[in-house]
């Protein structure tokens, strides 16, 4: 039997894991066949102190990994097909090693962005697609800029990037948008974001140096479009990684699991979640990072306090 098994392998679940093994506890970690979650996908950050550089995303990741293994944490590969939470100690399915019994769980599972699905969009990620405006619009300095979506968050994203550009054109398939009324006024007050309603995403223009414009469907007449550009911001939502659970932790609207404010826990005594996978709201390496220390710090308590 484990003390804590935590799932995931991005910042929130790394940091988890070198907290518990320098804390004596023999995390065991549950990696996905992508480890490192989001940020593998990134090139260059340069938001997460300590590197006045910049580190690349994938370097960061394995940077934390090997640092949690230096401490003791254990690693595994393979999906969790399904999970016991009706009663502690919780039992987890892994492909390939059969069933775990571990005393608390850590879900760090993280939160996938929705893409388009249209050509040339993944393979231009980070040459030019993006999902994330506070992690990649400061490398679009002065460049024209687009973003695809019609909620709250488009227009958000909108409005931050035009902190950095002198044009940024939403792009929405309806002629209507989602958003709330006052982030619709806030984003038609702001000069600087140009309208292209009533279009469909086609396909992603790139060349070697990278994404040139975006193909579109105009609605009305039917004919194809192409709207130059140097970036093309993706804000059509995420999905948090929750499936596997079902149902068995509560969770938001959006599928999100709820946690009690000022700590990690989840209505289940024992299991915790930090990280994406429960913060809509920031979806910043550092602070799924800070979510995994509390996460960390409220298993290691938890199992203090409940040792016989």
């Amino acid at each position: 039997m484990y003390k804590s098994v935590i799932i995931g392998t991005g910042p929130a679940g790394l940091t988890a894991a070198i907290y518990l093994a320098r804390a004596n506890m023999n995390p065991l970690v549950i990696e996905g066949p992508e480890p490192g979650g989001q940020l593998t996908t990134t090139t260059e950050i340069e938001n997460f102190p300590g590197f006045p550089e910049g580190i690349m995303g994938p370097q960061l990741m394995e940077n934390m990994r090997q640092q949690a293994k230096r401490f003791g944490a254990e690693f595994y590969t393979g999906w969790v097909n399904k999970v016991d939470l009706s009663k502690r100690p919780f039992k987890l399915h892994v492909e390939g090693k059969g069933e775990i019994i571990t005393e608390t769980l850590i879900i760090s599972t993280g939160a996938s962005a929705k893409y388009l699905g249209i050509p040339n969009e993944k393979a231009n990620i980070g040459r030019g697609v993006s999902t994330c405006a506070t992690c990649d619009g400061f490398f679009f300095r002065n460049k024209e800029l687009i973003v695809v979506g019609g909620g709250d968050t488009a227009l958000e994203e909108a409005n931050y990037l035009t902190r950095f550009t002198s044009k940024v054109i939403l792009v929405h398939r309806r002629d209507e948008l989602r958003a709330s009324k006052i982030m619709q006024d806030r984003a038609r007050a702001n000069g600087k974001i140009e309208w292209a309603l009533n279009r469909t995403p086609v396909e992603v223009i790139a060349r070697d140096h990278g994404v040139t414009g975006l193909k579109v469907q105009n609605n009305a007449t039917g004919e194809d479009e192409v709207i130059p550009a140097n970036g093309v911001f993706v804000a059509i939502g995420h999905h948090p990684n929750t499936d596997f659970l079902e149902g068995q932790i509560k969770t938001d609207a959006n599928g999100y699991i709820i946690t009690t404010p000022g700590t990690t826990e989840t209505h289940i005594p024992g299991v915790f979640a930090c990280g994406d996978v429960q913060d809509s709201r920031y979806r910043q390496a550092i602070t799924a990072a800070g979510s995994g220390a509390m996460a960390a710090i409220d298993s290691e308590k938890f199992i203090e306090s409940n040792e016989d």
